[in-house]
């Protein structure tokens, strides 16, 4: 019905957005990827998916064309609905997602919160094939030096009490601004993203 909502963002959170389009404003469920897309900017355009069911009328947004198809490939898989498919997009970027279901890594898919084995080896059937039709941008290879950093720091913000998906999340937007950041750099850079 919405190919996308343009407008001034009115509040953010990392789990929402409200953008304010000719004095309305629109309340629009995102993931952590879009949250980290448009966190610092004023304005935003999302490309939506409205979702209507019995007891809600639901707005999902999203950064990119390739996040929301991904959402909705995910939604088309028996037991995924809107939330269960943005908390996967904000645990793992569409290129992560790619690999994981090219590699059939459904212990990996499964560590996303409320989403069992049976069912990430579901996604994992029915998705195979289905995302190289989608230009997904393959993220930069990471070196070792990084992942030591980038571990070292993931366990600290664990340690201040941060969920691991969200941290790893912030670490990973950090790391494609700052590549060769220290730890203490990372975790500071990443508290502000948080």
């Amino acid at each position: 019905m919405y190919e996308y909502i343009s407008g001034k963002i009115a509040e953010l959170a990392p789990a929402y957005a409200v953008i304010d389009v000719g004095g309305v404003g629109y309340y629009i469920n995102i993931s952590l990827e879009t949250y980290s897309a448009i966190e610092q900017r004023e304005s935003a355009k999302l490309y939506t998916h409205y979702i209507v069911r019995e007891d809600a009328q639901l707005l999902y947004g999203f950064a990119t064309k390739v996040e929301r198809e991904l959402f909705r490939l995910l939604l088309g898989v028996s037991g995924v609905g809107g939330n269960t498919a943005r908390m996967i997009l904000s645990t793992y970027s569409p290129g992560e997602l790619q690999s994981i279901i090219n590699t059939e890594n459904a212990v990996l898919l499964k560590n996303v919160k409320g989403l069992g084995l049976k069912t990430a080896q579901k996604i994992i059937v029915d998705l195979s094939g289905k995302l190289t039709a989608l230009d997904i941008a393959e993220s930069r290879e990471v070196t070792t030096a990084d992942n030591a950093a980038k571990d070292e720091a993931l366990e600290a913000l664990v340690m201040l009490g941060f969920g691991k998906g969200v941290a790893e999340k912030a670490l990973r937007a950090v790391l494609k601004d700052e590549p060769d950041a220290s730890v203490e750099s990372l975790v500071r850079l990443a508290l502000k993203r948080l």
